[in-house]
């Protein structure tokens, strides 16, 4: 595609970093843009913050690709969160590397769980080659070795490592206290646990402790310990992200969860680009299932402006949608523009206030509309990550927020 007289070739990477990525070359520069694909260290093959598994095969075939398309060309090669590089042969030299460590992560760790390692067993035993571990952006600055291998399992072979005592196990705070009353109670089990963080054993240490926690949230030495252990492992780790997740849970085994308002990452650009569709998906999780027992009704939507129609089912407190439809006998049909509807969506008014205004019609029984946003739960993040950890504070109210309001979309910034 050439651009005010700029040529890019867009090179189509999916199931890389994000599930629509692309890298993008500049022949008459010779410069290549790489995206977050190759960048100066390992990517997430599974995000802390949540996401799906990437693919660490695909993304090793798409750096081969750009490799062998623009590899011989390209003299400059820049990417997000990284910085340039120049010269082919160095260019060259990063592209190999990184495109053997992400194959070998998924061939590797495939080959170990062939031969009978788990799950729970990879993170231990998975290592990268003396060749790879040599050259600074195949290290794990970014990413980890540990939950990178993990992630290959889980991808291919899910969460589960065959042990049906693995497959339905108790929660943590139900196994917890059975584990310290064998172990011989808090005072045997802290001693224990200074003893090993003394002789710098600390990940046995945070085996015994951490189940001392669930046991006894409200135990404070045994909190401050484990917060003295969790640090120990953070300050070792290459990985920011892995390290940040055991210095986090140290302040909070401290200091209880952190107060503040969370950061707001939806604006009027966000919910315009987000579909009707994703929006109905949205209220579905949000509906309360155990109140919606017994409702049982049909809605049409109609937004004339775009053209979109859906029909939206409760039954058996499951709400669903599909695009394109309209049911026969639908108990309601509201008419509203897309316009207007994002209006609603980004909290900026409501469907009462649309209909005073006579910018929303509803046709049949509203029941089913004032059953369904009676349903729906407001999300607030603020469950605790460790035991023990939550305010006794009663907090501030939250914002009263519309439910129908379309949630805080997840953070998808190149983590």
């Amino acid at each position: 595609m050439t651009v005010d007289g700029v040529v890019m070739e867009f090179q189509n990477t999916p199931g890389t970093e994000a599930p629509s990525e692309m890298n993008t070359y500049f022949p008459q520069l010779k410069a290549f843009w790489a995206a977050e694909n190759i960048t100066g260290t390992i990517h997430n093959i599974y995000t802390l913050r949540g996401a799906l598994v990437r693919d660490a095969l695909a993304w090793s075939k798409h750096i081969n690709s750009a490799l062998y398309r623009y590899g011989s060309d390209v003299q400059v090669m820049f990417a997000s969160h990284s910085w340039p590089r120049w010269g082919n042969d160095r260019i060259q030299q990063i592209m190999r590397t990184q495109r053997d460590t992400y194959a070998h992560l998924n061939n590797e760790v495939l080959h170990l769980a062939n031969r009978g390692v788990t799950i729970n067993e990879v993170h231990n035993v998975y290592k990268l080659p003396d060749s790879l571990k040599s050259q600074w952006h195949a290290h794990s600055y970014h990413g980890s070795e540990e939950h990178n291998s993990r992630a290959v399992i889980n991808r291919y072979l899910g969460y589960w490592d065959a042990n049906p005592a693995t497959l339905t196990p108790l929660s943590p705070k139900d196994s917890a206290p059975l584990y310290v009353e064998m172990m011989g109670g808090s005072k045997k089990i802290i001693r224990k646990g200074k003893e090993l963080y003394n002789q710098g054993q600390y990940r046995e240490a945070m085996e015994i402790l951490n189940k001392l926690v669930y046991a006894e949230p409200e135990n404070t030495e045994a909190k401050d310990l484990l917060a003295d252990v969790f640090e120990q492992i953070g300050y070792q780790k290459e990985s920011p992200s892995v390290r940040n997740s055991f210095l986090g849970a140290a302040y909070e085994l401290r200091h209880g969860m952190p107060g503040g308002v969370p950061p707001k990452s939806s604006g009027p650009d966000m919910i315009k680009a987000m579909t009707t569709e994703l929006w109905l998906n949205a209220l579905a999780i949000g509906l309360d299932s155990k109140k919606a027992a017994g409702m049982k009704f049909v809605i049409n939507l109609v937004t004339p402006d775009n053209g979109e129609k859906f029909v939206i089912e409760m039954s058996n407190s499951a709400l669903t949608n599909i695009k394109g439809q309209q049911a026969k006998n639908a108990n309601l049909t509201i008419t509203i523009n897309r316009k207007e509807l994002s209006l609603v969506m980004g909290g900026q008014t409501t469907f009462d206030k649309l209909l005073a205004e006579g910018k929303v019609k509803f046709v049949g029984d509203r029941k089913p509309f004032d059953q369904l946003r009676s349903v729906l739960t407001t999300f607030t993040p603020d469950f605790e990550l460790m035991p023990g950890t939550k305010s006794k504070t009663k907090p501030a109210p939250a914002p009263k927020k519309d439910p129908m309001e379309a949630p805080e979309p997840a953070s998808s910034a190149g983590v």
